[in-house]
């Protein structure tokens, strides 16, 4: 790992790390008086703590002491094993709801007023409220919905037999959770002939509601014909990688430079820091997540008050069929609301931090009450 040049925050945002969490020396963004009700925010895949740079201001200026890691297998934390061959099992994800407390018990918190996750985070956020509703005492999910653990009865999810299933369409197709646990996934990335940074701009843009082609629907039941209407950075064709993938629709020059929500300086952080880290820490999220040991919390529901936020552009909202609608129905016992932002794509808190800091703000409230 080479030095750690300074973040290009927000002067209410302040850098430290802290020691001894499960393992690792995370590196922590924070915002606010620590002396206020917290607010913890979990990133996604491939984000960084940066990620909520446009959302913590506000929600310190309303009163809570915000905190937001870089997890484990991102950004300048360190401790985590970077190998393809390494230790899975510390990506899992009953290990991130390990983190994510020792993280609070290292910062002396003992009660979390609201959890926010996004993406990858939104699910490691829905098993820790699950788990803790003691600690974690509201809940936002964004951009993926929890359908609830796996049932007992159910036999363990089979990757295998989906992918069988996409390979057989015309023409073969593979679902990009699978490309993900590939060995040459990073490196089909990390060395994009176009470019780390070009890749990351083209992979932010494809999934943003700046590509107008994204038109989310429900897709039904379930299976690879249900899947195959996804877009090809979901479902993609089985002849080519990620990074080949988002070349085909990558931003014009001009159009990348005018995008508002991600200028190129803020682009940079992220190559930058994939460029030290790699992103095989981030895949082996998607590698471990198929844990039948899951399948212990079945019939669970999270107790606590819960909300989901998502964009109206965001193909991640419908990417597994009936999700949404099992979160709103039976996943969560005390759903509150659904917002779908207007024009909004896949990476909401970065596209429309006003929105979202007003939909957290007022949940907040909401669940005080």
């Amino acid at each position: 790992m080479t030095a750690e040049p300074p973040l290009p925050l927000p002067p209410a945002i302040r850098a430290r790390r802290v020691e001894d969490v499960n393992g690792l020396s995370m590196h922590v963004l924070e915002a606010g008086d620590p002396g206020r009700p917290c607010v913890l925010l979990l990133h996604g895949f491939p984000e960084l703590a940066f990620s909520w740079r446009a959302v913590m201001p506000a929600l310190a200026d309303a009163g809570y002491h915000v905190v937001a890691p870089d997890q484990r297998g991102f950004g300048r934390t360190t401790g985590w094993d970077d190998r393809y061959d390494g230790d899975l099992a510390s990506f899992r994800q009953m290990n991130m709801v390990i983190d994510a407390l020792a993280l609070l018990t290292a910062l002396g918190v003992g009660q979390v007023a609201g959890l926010v996750g996004h993406d990858f985070g939104s699910v490691v956020a829905a098993w820790a409220s699950l788990i803790r509703p003691d600690v974690f005492r509201s809940v936002v999910l964004m951009s993926a919905p929890f359908a609830g653990p796996p049932s007992v009865r159910s036999p363990p999810a089979n990757p295998a037999a989906l992918d069988s299933a996409l390979a057989a369409l015309d023409p073969p197709r593979r679902h990009y959770t699978h490309f993900f646990g590939l060995p040459q996934a990073n490196a089909d990335m990390l060395e994009a002939p176009q470019g780390l940074a070009t890749f990351l701009r083209g992979y932010f843009h494809i999934k943003s509601g700046d590509f107008i082609a994204n038109a989310p629907v429900a897709l039904g039941a379930p299976g690879a014909e249900a899947l195959s209407r996804l877009p090809h950075y979901y479902v993609m064709r089985r002849d080519q990688g990620m990074a080949e993938t988002v070349a085909e629709t990558a931003p014009k020059p001009q159009r990348a430079a005018a995008c508002r929500w991600l200028p190129d300086d803020h682009l940079a952080v992220y190559a930058a820091e994939f460029a030290r880290t790699g992103f095989q820490g981030g895949l082996n999220w998607y590698r471990a997540a198929a844990d039948p040991g899951l399948r212990l919390f079945s019939g669970r529901a999270i107790e606590t008050p819960a909300m989901f936020i998502g964009g109206a552009r965001d193909w991640g909202v419908r990417q597994t069929p009936g999700a949404l609608e099992a979160m709103m129905s039976r996943a969560c016992a005390d759903f509150r609301e659904c917002v779908l932002v207007p024009e909004a794509g896949h990476w909401v808190q970065q596209e429309a931090p006003e929105a979202v800091v007003g939909a957290i703000l007022r949940h907040l409230r909401d669940a005080r009450r």
